[in-house]
């Protein structure tokens, strides 16, 4: 596993868990989840996402994969970033700049997010911190080639995954979520918060 992956286990307790989700709802009230499409293929993702934070990440046939200021269906800008995230990214980024976006997926039962990169972001030296809410998912990691062998492990509610130096750019995905394990989220299935710095800090 490369350098700079971190797996905090059951870092939230439940309450605050609890107080991300409803977070989370105020949100997608306000900017809703919608179904991105691929690059080139138009295929739909099989997750709902949304965002909140100066900056969003949205990907179309169109236009590929790239970060915007607005919802790509309300045209509106996306929600501002809660304090609650921003101090989150405080206590286990270690970095001196704050997170510009709040990537919300939400996996429904039989959904899962294939081996990938983060790397559309200008600014890969700060790190993505990824928070898990609701059901357990198969998370898997490997190195910075796709090809390479890759460690698999559970994220459960109020996990925190860290990537980070060397694992900043390693691939990465959702295997399968594990339904039923989480009564946290009503409707069933799983939450996730990420959190990215997009552009480089101004010096």
């Amino acid at each position: 596993m490369q350098d700079g992956f971190r797996h905090l286990q059951g870092y939230l307790p439940h309450s605050e868990q609890l107080a991300l989700l409803e977070m989370v709802y105020e949100i997608v009230l306000e900017s809703p989840l919608y179904r991105p499409t691929m690059p080139r293929s138009g295929k739909p993702f099989s997750v709902q996402m949304t965002n909140c934070g100066e900056l969003g990440w949205v990907s179309d046939k169109s236009g590929g994969y790239r970060y915007q200021r607005t919802h790509p269906q309300t045209g509106r800008r996306w929600p501002k970033m809660p304090d609650r995230l921003l101090a989150l990214w405080a206590d286990v980024a270690d970095w001196p700049g704050e997170p510009e976006a709040c990537l919300i997926n939400q996996y429904a039962i039989g959904t899962k997010l294939g081996s990938h990169v983060d790397a559309d972001e200008e600014e890969t030296r700060a790190p993505v911190v990824s928070i898990s809410l609701g059901d357990d998912a198969v998370f898997h990691v490997g190195g910075r080639a796709r090809g390479d062998p890759k460690t698999r492990m559970v994220l459960k509610s109020g996990d925190v995954i860290v990537l980070a130096g060397e694992a900043r750019l390693a691939y990465h995905g959702i295997d399968k979520i594990n339904g039923g394990t989480s009564n946290l989220v009503k409707e069933g299935g799983r939450i996730n918060l990420t959190l990215r710095r997009v552009t480089p800090i101004e010096t």
